[in-house]
């Protein structure tokens, strides 16, 4: 990306005019709770669908939100008068954020999006014009360093991510900055890196916009511009994680055969973090042919850290090319091109003997002491989740520590209580005497259901922190008739899973 190319977007040297432009933006109600008031529900939803129709509808007034959603969100040319009404006219033109066109218009030079902050903070996502999913155009630019918006693997990335107070942060491939604006909140610094410098330079616009403090940022590739002694309490990625046959788009083509970028990024990552430090991913892995794909993915993990991957979704080789040339707009174009780039994809999966392909998030936590042996999970978990899990993702490798250093006796020596807001039902033939099987249901975090026996129920109803893991089986073996000691050497397995998987917790 030449130099040339960063003269089209507004200053990052005149903090004062963001700044500006930031309170305009907000005395207007230029907001996420603004835009749905003024847009309504369907034509909010709309936008996401990067339909923009039923919010020009929406925004055929004279106020001065409207003026506002035409000409950042919309990208229509909106008159002076209208403009001047509303925002510092000059600062913004001197600075960049406007342009004047036709007779006594002014149109943005990037699109601005509304975001709201997970503590209600009014903050602002700067991308390239009709690359702001919700923008204009929505995605699907063709050219090489265009800087997208907030999608769905942004938010979902920024959801996940374990939100402790730490001293330093790393945003890796930070895009248009919205992990780095994530990050700011609880990291005294703030690192972010992009091999694009037009990603570099509107994250900065982000982040003045939104009046974040301004982070260190790199130019290079993966963790190049990090140096050989820096080491981090909190890394997080939204790679360009398609797997491809080439690079052709900077924002989402990794550029490396297969998933090795993925593979690269996580084994690389070890050696960055601190003790107790977290690295989270969003990735795309391969499911090659005669490999296990959870085998293969546990081999990327480095040493010294403890895992947690989940794959939230597969896609054959057919859906997964047509997915991201239609994200390239191929399917638009030549009819023969794209049965070419098409046939191209197929190939090179063909070539690597790959089936599918996985998505989902891989989370790393650097274990404390040398001799520890690392605790991975490698699941498949494609059901509906609740966002924000940040403090889902901090507690199961909490749960890790607490099961590596209590053996079978000291948990049946430990006191549980069960997770609030766990149910219970029973799946089973109308009026039979038992039921056919017993299952755990959460309605937090990960929503997660187990099946247990009639004895796992019964241990797990009664878990309220008074008696110990022991004694409750004890009565249960009474109750039921069964050899106490058999009860007790068989179910710490059952106690350790349902504690693993958040039923059960630790009494205080």
């Amino acid at each position: 990306m030449s130099n040339s190319s960063l003269s089209s977007l507004p200053s990052t040297d005149r903090p004062e005019a963001a700044a500006r432009l930031r309170d305009a933006l907000i005395d207007a109600a230029f907001t996420a709770d603004g835009l749905l008031d003024l847009l309504g529900a369907p034509a909010y939803a709309a936008l996401a669908r990067s339909e923009i129709v039923p919010a020009l509808r929406a925004t055929r007034g004279d106020s001065p939100l409207a003026a506002l959603v035409r000409l950042f969100l919309l990208q229509q040319p909106v008159p002076h008068a209208r403009v001047a009404d509303v925002l510092p006219v000059d600062a913004c033109v001197d600075s960049g954020w406007l342009v004047r066109v036709g007779g006594d218009e002014l149109a943005a030079t990037v699109d601005v999006r509304p975001y709201g902050g997970p503590g209600g903070e009014d903050w602002f996502i700067v991308s390239d014009l009709g690359c702001a999913v919700g923008g204009a155009g929505g995605i699907g630019s063709r050219e090489e360093g265009v800087v997208l918006g907030v999608g769905g693997a942004s938010t979902t990335l920024a959801g996940i991510t374990v939100r402790t107070p730490v001293t330093s942060a790393l945003d890796l491939g930070t895009g248009s900055g919205i992990q780095a604006l994530h990050a700011a909140r609880h990291a005294t610094r703030v690192t972010a890196t992009d091999v694009n410098p037009r990603a570099l330079h509107i994250t900065a616009l982000t982040l003045a916009l939104s009046g974040a403090p301004a982070a260190d940022l790199r130019e290079g590739s993966l963790f190049e511009p990090v140096r050989d002694d820096e080491t981090y309490d909190l890394i997080v990625s939204n790679p360009p994680f398609v797997i491809s046959p080439g690079a052709r788009l900077t924002y989402r083509d990794g550029g490396m055969g297969g998933d090795d970028l993925c593979r690269t990024l996580v084994q690389q990552a070890g050696e960055r973090l601190n003790e107790g430090g977290y690295a989270q991913f969003l990735a795309n892995w391969q499911h090659v042919e005669g490999e296990d794909w959870q085998d293969r993915l546990r081999s990327w993990v480095p040493r010294g850290c403890d895992a947690w991957i989940v794959q939230r979704e597969v896609q054959d080789v057919t859906q997964y090319a047509e997915l991201w040339l239609r994200d390239a707009g191929d399917h638009r174009g030549d009819t023969a091109g794209y049965q070419a780039r098409y046939d191209a994809w197929l190939d090179e999966f063909e070539a690597r003997k790959v089936r599918a392909v996985g998505f989902g998030w891989i989370t790393l936590r650097r274990a404390g002491a040398a001799e520890t042996e690392p605790t991975i999970t490698v699941e498949e978990w494609p059901h509906p989740v609740e966002q924000p899990l940040g403090d889902t993702v901090r507690a199961h490798f909490e749960r890790v520590d607490y099961l590596r250093e209590h053996d079978d006796a000291a948990l049946l020596a430990a006191h549980f209580q069960l997770v609030a807001e766990t149910v219970q039902e029973q799946v089973g033939l109308p009026g039979a005497e038992d039921p056919e099987h017993v299952v755990l249901r959460q309605n937090r975090g990960m929503r997660r259901a187990t099946k247990v026996d009639t004895v796992g129920a019964g241990f797990a109803g009664v878990c309220d922190g008074t008696l110990s893991a022991g004694r409750i089986l004890d009565a249960i073996a009474q109750l039921v008739g069964e050899d106490p000691v058999a009860l007790r050497d068989r179910t710490p397995a059952q106690i350790r899973l349902m504690v693993e998987q958040g039923f059960l917790e630790p009494a205080r």
